[in-house]
């Protein structure tokens, strides 16, 4: 994983978007230590910062993920939460805060790859002599459909908004564990899964 972590950073160093990368890792670094201290709009800024290079990093390493259990949606999600979740506990190791974030992704995508060998996905040759029950072409396009609709709905809402529902909703997380991931109070959590799904709501209305 060590020798992964740093092939990555070699990369990044001489890609076109290093600058990008390295304007980044300057800018975490002056927000980690807020964040690490409770400060739920620097935790936010760590998330817009990191996702365009987390999703960059996903995309370069998984490729075509037909073959696996998840999307590079899915674990661009999980490696945002778990950046989230790491942030009141990190500790400076004598590496940037960028680099552990990637550290936190290469785990990420090991396991999406760890779970595609032991529950692999192989094509099917022949035709079934009986329907299959499980979700077919068709299917999958309209999921895709309603998960990029999904998507865009959610950009409505304030980043600290759509990190709730993702984790009340998607991740089946407690309030309390939520709390403690963003850093506030159970019921401070409840009152924002309730304001971001009315807001919702009323997106959707004139189109009912």
């Amino acid at each position: 994983m060590a020798t992964e972590r740093g092939t990555l950073a070699q990369s990044d160093h001489n890609h076109p978007a290093s600058s990008e990368s390295r304007r980044v890792s300057d800018r975490l670094e002056e927000l980690i230590e807020p964040a690490a201290a409770g400060d739920r709009r620097a935790v936010a800024e760590i998330v817009r910062l990191v996702h365009p290079l987390v999703r960059r990093y996903c995309r370069s390493r998984l490729g075509n993920t037909a073959h696996l259990q998840v999307t590079v949606d899915d674990v661009v999600q999980e490696i945002l939460l778990a950046t989230v979740d790491a942030v009141p506990r990190y500790r400076d190791q004598g590496k940037s805060f960028l680099a552990f974030v990637y550290g936190i992704a290469a785990n990420k995508v090991a396991d999406a790859f760890r779970r595609s060998q032991q529950h692999p996905i192989y094509p099917m040759a022949d035709v079934p002599d009986r329907a299959s029950p499980t979700a077919g072409p068709e299917e999958w396009a309209l999921a895709n459909e309603r998960r990029a609709a999904t998507r865009e709905l959610m950009k409505v809402l304030a980043p600290s908004h759509r990190k709730v529902l993702v984790m009340r909703i998607v991740l089946g997380w407690s309030a309390a564990r939520t709390a403690e991931a963003i850093g506030t109070s159970p019921g401070v959590v409840r009152v924002m899964q309730h304001r971001a799904l009315n807001k919702l709501r009323a997106e959707l209305a004139p189109a009912a």
